[in-house]
């Protein structure tokens, strides 16, 4: 027992959830419901333990972030973070337009006369933003408000940059710095152990998901599914122009994100898989004081894949309704739904919040979404992978742009997995 359990620790992470990916399908395609009524547990103790540590690692990282960089960089920074995942999402959706006009996806359909779906209320950009500011730090930390968190900790963090470099305080606030530290430390020394739990979970997960939605669900809806993936795939596409086109080594790169990617793919949680995106981002080079900050807003606000949802819904629904989209039609969608994937940020249901938003502002009828509730999981799946992506992908260009150097672009090789 104990040879194949070193065993197992020895092979390579991504291999272990690549084959936990193929097996889970298998097992959801031939198990069907009973299996995943099974293995819902075993999912959900993944899902539980890198909740588990979205505290602790969004915390300590940020607040040692701050105090590796200078005072003066953190605004360029900040804003420069900010424009990349505002442009991107915007890109996003100009994408999942275009492929959506050239495949049709939804023609021929029809929408069933009872169709309902309930739809959560969109709370609204103006209470996103001051939803950043918590009321009581107690509850954003038990909530949890990843935006309050990030607030939280930037706060203090900067606070504790300020005493270090203080005359008078100097002594008392590198004592506080090399506790914070050593917390930061001890939370990767227990994600490294969760790591060695990620492919049984997401095995579960997978073979839960397939065996609940099943072959007659996939078919059902398997144009708008192949769509989406399309669109998906192009986007991701864009993103090595990018990178290639700024220095960074795709090969480096996609040998870190690849863990965090599949693992979002199976868990369908971007704030889920933030302690894998921060472990890859530190093993690409990046420097803490970005990825500390940049990946935890990028998990709650940048959802590149939500946007191209967005878009390809609401072709799809314009195909059902017989109403062909107009060019102000889609210049409106762009405009709508790269606010509302910032202005929904960490709200249940987020995904039908968006789609039903624009939908409202376009004038198409929201009853399309029943239509779209059937397939949730699998476009959530690639959505919720592209999001990631694109949140490491802007971190590396970020990087790249001060003049970081990085594992792509030939800095000393990143930490090796440990067993």
């Amino acid at each position: 027992m104990k040879a194949i359990l070193a065993a197992y620790c020895r092979t390579s992470l991504i291999l272990r959830i690549s084959i936990a990916l193929v097996l889970g399908v298998a097992f959801g395609l031939v198990g069907g419901e009973s299996v995943a009524g099974w293995l819902a547990p075993f999912g959900d103790l993944l899902l539980r333990l890198l909740q588990f540590l979205i505290v602790p690692i969004v915390l300590f990282t940020l607040m040692v972030g701050v105090n590796q960089s200078e005072p003066g960089s953190m605004g360029r920074r900040g804003g420069r973070v900010f424009i990349y995942y505002v442009v991107t999402s915007a890109l996003a959706i100009v994408v999942g337009l275009i492929v959506a006009s050239l495949f049709e996806p939804g023609r021929g359909l029809q929408l069933a006369s009872d169709a309902r779906v309930s739809v959560p209320d969109n709370p609204g950009f103006v209470h996103v933003l001051l939803s950043i500011v918590p009321d009581n730090i107690v509850a954003a930390f038990t909530e949890p408000n990843l935006l309050g968190i990030i607030f939280t900790a930037f706060v203090f963090g900067v606070a504790l940059l300020k005493l270090r470099h203080s005359e008078h305080q100097h002594e008392l606030g590198e004592r506080l710095y090399s506790v914070i530290e050593g917390l930061n430390a001890v939370t990767m020394k227990v994600m490294a152990g969760v790591l060695q739990y990620v492919p049984v979970g997401v095995f579960a997960i997978v073979a839960e998901t397939v065996g609940r939605q099943g072959m007659a669900t996939i078919l059902s809806l398997g144009n708008m599914v192949a769509v989406l993936y399309i669109a998906l795939a192009v986007q991701l596409v864009i993103y090595c122009v990018l990178m290639l086109a700024f220095g960074v080594r795709l090969r480096d790169f996609f040998r870190e994100a690849r863990t965090p990617m599949a693992t979002a793919f199976a868990t369908q949680s971007s704030s889920g898989s933030l302690p894998l995106s921060l472990d890859a981002a530190r093993r690409l080079g990046i420097p803490q004081s970005l990825y500390g900050f940049s990946l935890p807003l990028g998990a709650t606000v940048n959802m590149d894949g939500a946007a191209i949802r967005i878009a390809i819904s609401a072709v799809f629904a314009s195909n059902v309704v017989g109403v062909p989209l107009d060019l102000m039609s889609m210049i409106e969608i762009v405009l709508i739904g790269t606010l509302t994937s910032i202005g929904t940020a960490g709200v249940p249901g987020a995904g039908i919040v968006m789609i039903a938003t624009v939908f409202a502002q376009v004038g198409l009828p929201i009853e399309t979404v029943a239509l779209l509730t059937s397939i949730d999981a699998l476009v959530g799946m690639g959505c919720t992978a592209l999001n990631v992506t694109g949140d490491l992908t802007g971190t590396a260009l970020i990087a790249r742009a001060e003049g970081r150097r990085i594992a792509a672009t030939g800095m000393a090789e990143p930490e090796r997995e440990t067993g």
